[in-house]
């Protein structure tokens, strides 16, 4: 088995990339997900406020690894590959490599301009609609490791041209 796991600054094209993976059939599991699975399940609302607090305290309550254990328990081995969405630390990388023999980190990287207006473009639940609140939010998802986990990706995946030209190179990681 193999594992994908995808990891970038917020806007850099991830949710992109895994809608690749879906439409080849490819299992996803996003850490994300857990994340908002957590905040439903406390009765809290979906924003950027109530997902960011959850994930910190539960990061510190329960170590940084909390959401790559969580994904974990999902994964069977039952797959040829598997697509991991939205690695933000050391901790987790670590946490699937310690399981997984076949783990490859591929970073997406955007410019901040280019990230900034993707996301006040898309509206997402969790997205910020201003760039204050954006800046807090990488803030934030640098405080809990990204740029090391950035660092340190066995792939770099610039996404700055257009939409098929990033599909495409995603296209080819995958397969």
């Amino acid at each position: 088995m193999k594992v994908i796991a995808f990891t970038g600054m917020p806007g850099s094209g991830k949710t992109e990339a895994v809608n690749v993976a879906k439409e080849m059939g490819i299992k996803v599991i996003s850490m994300g997900d857990e994340v908002r699975e957590e905040v439903k399940r406390r009765g809290l609302e979906i924003n950027d406020e109530n997902l960011g607090r959850i994930a910190d305290e539960m990061r510190k309550k329960y170590g940084k690894d909390i959401w790559a254990k969580k994904c974990l328990e999902k994964i069977k081995g039952e797959e040829k590959i598997i697509v991991i969405d939205g690695i933000r630390n050391i901790e987790e990388v670590e946490a699937f490599k310690s399981k997984i023999k076949n783990f490859i980190l591929v970073a997406i990287h955007a410019s901040p301009s280019t990230r900034y207006h993707r996301m006040m473009k898309r509206r997402r639940e969790d997205d910020s609609i201003n760039i204050e609140d954006l800046k807090r939010r990488e803030k934030r998802e640098l405080s809990w490791g990204l740029g090391d986990v950035i660092a340190m990706a066995d792939i770099v995946v610039t996404n700055e041209g257009s939409m098929e030209e990033f599909k495409e190179k995603i296209r080819e990681i995958l397969s």
